[in-house]
Formats: C-alpha cells, sequence, structure tokens
C-alpha cells in the first residue's frame, strides 16, 4: 500500500493533483478540503489511500492523517464509496463529520448531496464509536487567482454535477459575495445543488 508521496507537485485543481516522484507522476483525487490546505511550492508530502478494484487503481490524496482516517471510515459504509466520501470531505471538513457523527447531527449529514435518509442513519450507527478521538489539527490554506470560478465549475463536475446547474449554483453564491475563494464557492455551491 502506498501510505504517502513526497516530491514535486506539478499541477493543483480543485479536484485533483499530479505529483512527480522521481521521474513519475502520481494523479491523485483529492477533496476540497485537501486543495485548500495544499501549498503553492512545488514541494510537497501528501497522504494517500488506494483503492482496487477490478479495472482500476485509484489514488486519493489527503493533506492529514485524519483526513485520510475518517475517509477510510466513510467507505466502510456500505452505500457509501469513494466519490461519495470525497463529496463530503469537500462539504465538511473532517472535524465537522466527526462533530456529526457523534452528536447524530442528521441534518448536516443529510444536506449533503447524495446521502439518503437511511444512509445517514447507517452511517452515524456504525461510525459513531469509532469516530472518538480523532480531531482535525489541519489549517485552512489560502490561496488567490483570478480563476475561481472556472475551477469551481470544474470541480463541481468532476463530482458529479451538471455543467448547468453547477454554473447557475455558483452564480448565486457569486451574486452574494463574488470574493470568495474557489474552495468556498464549491462549499457555498454545494449546499444550492
Amino acid at each position: 500500500m502506498i501510505t504517502f508521496l513526497k516530491g514535486r507537485l506539478v499541477e493543483k485543481s480543485p479536484t485533483q493533483v499530479v505529483v512527480e516522484c522521481n521521474g513519475v507522476g502520481y494523479l491523485l483525487h483529492i477533496s476540497l478540503n485537501t486543495f485548500s490546505q495544499l501549498p503553492d511550492n512545488e514541494s510537497l508530502m501528501i497522504y494517500t489511500h488506494l483503492q482496487v478494484k477490478e479495472d482500476s487503481h485509484t489514488l486519493f490524496g489527503f493533506s492529514t492523517t485524519v483526513e485520510r482516517d475518517v475517509f477510510r471510515l466513510l467507505i466502510s459504509v456500505s452505500g457509501i464509496g469513494a466519490s461519495i466520501a470525497r463529496t463530503m470531505l469537500s462539504s465538511m471538513t473532517p472535524s465537522q463529520i466527526v462533530q456529526a457523527i457523534s452528536h447524530e447531527d442528521i441534518a448536516s449529514i443529510q444536506a449533503i448531496k447524495g446521502i439518503g435518509a437511511k444512509t445517514v442513519q447507517r452511517t452515524i450507527i456504525e461510525l459513531k464509536d469509532k469516530v472518538i478521538g480523532i480531531e482535525d489539527t489541519g489549517q485552512s490554506g489560502h490561496r488567490s487567482d483570478n480563476t475561481f470560478k472556472d475551477e469551481a465549475l470544474s470541480a463541481l463536475e468532476v463530482l458529479g454535477f451538471s455543467r448547468k446547474a453547477a454554473g447557475a449554483a455558483l452564480e448565486s453564491v457569486m451574486k452574494t459575495d463574488p470574493n470568495l475563494k474557489v474552495e468556498t464557492l464549491i462549499k457555498e455551491a454545494l449546499k444550492r445543488l
């Protein structure tokens, strides 16, 4: 199992990064939470989870071990795959997910796109005792450039939303505050989708 990669950041978008390690480029699927914490400089270390299926090997990247632990707990629940877990980690921080599960906050979890009532109940039942002791120590990073809307739209499309619906949600968010960072744009748009 690949537990982390340490190398040069080649490419970065809200949903994936490419890290070069000794001449090999690794594509890692990331959450919005990880995107917001990745440095803009070239050198980085990113924690990973390798998902092996019959037809693919997929690497997921995380800025902290806490986020990776929460991801692994989420995908252990029947009905939550890697895509939904990544959407959950894009909509809420790992600590917010842990708190929602431990306090049985059904409304917060169910507000995430793709999560039904039965899945929320199953998640709380299966993970309530397992999330005890998980703490989020990650700090939020900052990024500034003028393509936030395009990056947010691209990220929402990768997460499975139609371009039209995602664009409308982003327009709605930008009317309230046009100066939001890309990760905040996506989180607010996810609430409207």
